[in-house]
């Protein structure tokens, strides 16, 4: 069964027409809008985070893109059609939404309007929106889902362990860093930059190092430091010494790609990789495959506190929707400058 109003015919939404810097692959176009399907919910977008991944679709770095890219959003359903997984929402219903194929296989949130699949729509109070609005709440869906899942799922984090997060002044980092603390663990975060420092222990790392890429690693080998997990969001560049900061049984959950996306040589025996560490691996994208439900993230708890003060979600850019600004926000993702979660504000009422 259907739940419809009017949708207007078209809209306006952001257009990949060919890969290279911001002027090139940034441009807003109008557009048909998306109609309703089967299993889908037709959400009108009030903001949008911005992630390093849309970075690499635009660059044409990517496995996967749409010509419209963007991976998660917040907004209100303004229609939907059931299937026979998942039942239609009512329209009005305030919405986050991220990934399942969002920016990749289907067109995505760089837009006035984008169709998401009601298994990977959650929907939120709005008392929520009320206490948050639709900015900070857009700084949660795709950072805290990723995050909540490395840490709760791939690293299995218990109290009182010690977790390194690599690259913990990002976006991602930050929103680890807080979960984290909140679950009782000794944080200690890297970043590249020293001011960083007051920042990430007011979100409850205990302590903050200068990451350094392998001199650091080196440097704490030397010293005899272990961690009993560590979220490695720095990348290839890292990954490898990353295994060597864990004690025996300890997890590297590999996550992010800060560092870029070179490739790198992994012979386990011929660079004696340590015994008895485990190392796993997270990419968003898996969220609405069978395994990964997003109904396993606890996203609307999460809303919750920071609606209520709990965490501080708080995006640290706001953009407008228009090319200078989302341009903006891309070059500054492209310098490493966005210092945390950045947004663009489609529609703020």
């Amino acid at each position: 069964m259907a739940n419809e109003i009017t949708l207007p015919s078209t809209m306006r939404a952001f257009i990949v027409e060919e890969f290279g810097d911001v002027e090139k692959s940034l441009k807003i176009n109008t557009v048909s809008t998306p109609a309703p399907a089967p299993g889908f919910a037709i959400i009108k977008v009030k903001a949008f985070g911005i992630n390093h991944a849309e970075m690499h679709m635009r660059r044409g770095e990517w496995a996967e893109y749409m010509p419209i890219i963007g991976i998660e959003c917040v907004g209100v359903v303004v229609s939907s059609v059931a299937d026979g997984a998942s039942p239609a929402l009512a329209p009005g219903t305030p919405v986050v939404t991220l990934m399942g194929g969002l920016g990749r296989t289907l067109n995505g949130s760089y837009a006035e309007y984008t169709a998401a699949r009601l298994a990977n729509v959650v929907p939120v109070s709005a008392a929520v929106v009320a206490a948050l609005g639709w900015t900070r709440l857009a700084a949660l869906p795709e950072t805290y889902a990723t995050a909540w899942t490395c840490i709760a799922r791939n690293l299995d984090l218990r109290k009182g362990e010690r977790l390194l997060v690599r690259g913990a002044s990002s976006a991602l980092g930050r929103a680890a860093v807080v979960l984290a603390a909140r679950m009782g663990a000794v944080v200690t975060g890297t970043a590249r930059k020293a001011e960083p420092e007051a920042g990430l222990a007011a979100l409850g790392a205990q302590e903050v190092l200068l990451e350094r890429g392998a001199a650091l690693t080196e440097a704490l080998v030397a010293e005899g430091r272990k961690f009993d997990k560590i979220l490695e969001l720095v990348g290839n560049s890292t990954v490898l010494g990353s295994l060597h900061l864990v004690r025996r049984d300890g997890r590297v959950c590999l996550a992010g790609w800060l560092g870029g996306l070179e490739s790198v040589e992994f012979n386990p025996l011929a660079q004696k990789m340590p015994s008895g560490v485990h190392l796993s691996f997270f990419g968003s994208f898996a969220f609405g495959e069978p395994e990964f439900p997003l109904t396993d993230v606890p996203l609307g708890e999460i809303a919750e506190m920071a609606a209520s003060g709990k965490i501080n979600a708080d995006p640290k850019r706001e953009f407008n929707f228009t090319e200078e600004g989302v341009r903006a926000a891309h070059r500054l993702m492209e310098a490493g400058q966005a210092g945390g979660k950045m947004v663009v504000v489609v529609e703020s009422s």
